[in-house]
């Protein structure tokens, strides 16, 4: 009997800047099951959003803020950076590109409570779902503050929960300095937190 050979089916072919939804049900197992392509997976109510990694722009803009972030958080909190899952039921499963949490929550795997903070960079591509379904989810989570930033304006919105439904609490344009009161005090000037 001669050796075996494993032939595994061809990967499909994806383009490097687009956003690939796929309709379900999917479910966490399986969304977990995805070998690494690439992409970041999230479920948002079983719908599986596989998005490509980010352009230097976004970079500049997370990478910044989470070092402003970082250098305020208080010893109970703490600051994550994408990707780090965000388990909030069978069916949803977010990845946002910067949250704050509280230290004890923090599991292995990831977090299996909603964050006090989650952090969106808005792009022409996931705007729809980080305006969208991603803000109800993480509302219904009862996640509390919410930021969404556009790094082509440069704009920053924060979002507070209230009611069980985000209000805007602050938009925050380019060289106009906000202050965070939560979940910890943070100055934020837009236009800083691009490498210019």
């Amino acid at each position: 009997m001669g050796a075996m050979t494993l032939v595994r089916p061809p990967a499909p072919k994806l383009e490097p800047r687009d956003l690939i939804v796929r309709e379900g049900p999917f479910t966490v197992a399986e969304r977990d099951a995805i070998p690494d392509n690439g992409y970041r997976h999230e479920l948002l109510d079983g719908l599986l959003l596989m998005t490509p990694a980010p352009l230097p722009p976004h970079q500049d803009v997370v990478g910044s803020l989470y070092v402003r972030m970082r250098a305020a958080v208080p010893r109970e909190l703490k600051v994550y950076l994408a990707p780090f899952d965000v388990y909030l039921d069978d069916r949803n499963v977010l990845e946002p590109d910067l949250l704050v949490t509280r230290r004890s929550d923090v599991k292995r795997r990831g977090l299996f409570t909603a964050p006090l903070l989650a952090v969106e960079m808005i792009s022409p591509s996931t705007r729809s779902y980080d305006l969208g379904p991603k803000m109800e989810i993480l509302a219904a989570a009862g996640c509390p503050s919410y930021w969404t930033i556009d790094p082509k304006v440069p704009e920053l919105t924060a979002w507070t929960l209230r009611e069980g439904r985000y209000v805007e609490e602050a938009r925050v344009a380019a060289q106009e300095t906000w202050t965070a009161t939560e979940p910890f005090p943070v100055a934020i000037t837009p236009t800083e937190l691009l490498d210019l």
